[in-house]
């Protein structure tokens, strides 16, 4: 097949990653997708890094039977815990959700202190703090682990007072510990429902604007940059084909994190 016309493969722990996608389609809108939820073995965050390894390579190892030219992670958590282990095992090129996040924090930074919020196991590999210090030594970064933000982004609680104190409580901790924080990374493909409560809230709690980065994003740039040859120019939007490892509540919260009606999931076992 030509390259051109194979499509790109991304993955998930579950539906966060269709956050991703959403941010593809946006970005690359000719590119055909090809998506896999794992939502039989969801959550990744609370499982040991070499669980979140074994699981991710048979993710990718489904995308790539299936002739993708580029694989995304979208989970912070695979991509902190397994991404050198699936580009060792990949003919085509992987991006992370980390380095993309961290290179555009860098952008934004201007006090050099960068707060990142995430899973616990994102938060808990350092991941991101090595990624920017690969960088920028003499950058500061704050990590902060978020747990509640996951099931309120399922649940739609995403610009209550709910979501409100959750992000109070979990920014004013980490905000305590650096104070001069200038930019955020939402570091879980879930967060971008939230990034609403999450500006303004950190904006409450610093006493001025903190510039908010989205991983989602960040990756649909730089799927756009790596993609060789161009990325698919063509007019009429790309095909987007789901599959997921189990179907439950994929209806009901595939089109929160998508931004449209998804046509169904294929459930397959891996």
């Amino acid at each position: 097949m030509n390259d051109i016309r194979r499509p790109i493969g991304v993955f998930d722990s579950g539906v966060g990653g269709l956050t991703v996608v959403r941010a593809l389609r946006a970005a690359l809108p000719g590119e055909d997708i090809v998506y896999l939820g794992d939502t039989a073995r969801v959550p990744y965050g609370s499982k040991s890094p070499r669980t979140v390894e074994r699981y991710s390579l048979a993710c990718q190892r489904f995308l790539l039977d299936r002739g993708v030219k580029l694989v995304m992670i979208a989970c912070n958590t695979a991509s902190a815990n397994a991404l050198d282990a699936l580009r060792a095992a990949s003919p085509v090129p992987v991006i992370g959700a980390v380095e993309p996040g961290a290179t555009a924090a860098l952008a934004a930074t201007r006090s050099g202190d960068i707060g990142v919020i995430g899973t616990l196991a994102t938060v808990r590999s350092g991941a991101y703090e090595r990624a920017i210090a690969a960088r920028r030594p003499d950058v500061r970064v704050t990590a902060q682990a978020c747990p509640l933000l996951v099931p309120l982004a399922e649940e739609g609680w995403t610009d209550d007072e709910i979501a409100v104190a959750v992000a109070r409580r979990y920014l004013g901790q980490m905000l305590a510990r650096d104070q001069a924080i200038d930019t955020l990374v939402l570091g879980c493909t879930h967060y971008p429902l939230l990034r609403g409560v999450l500006t303004a809230t950190a904006a409450e709690v610093a006493g001025r604007s903190v510039t908010v980065v989205d991983s989602a994003t960040a990756m649909a740039e730089a799927a756009r940059q790596i993609l060789s040859p161009p990325p698919n120019g063509r007019a009429a939007p790309g095909r987007l084909e789901l599959h997921a490892t189990d179907t439950s509540r994929l209806d009901e919260l595939a089109a929160r994190f998508l931004g449209e009606a998804p046509t169904g999931f294929e459930l397959v076992d891996l």
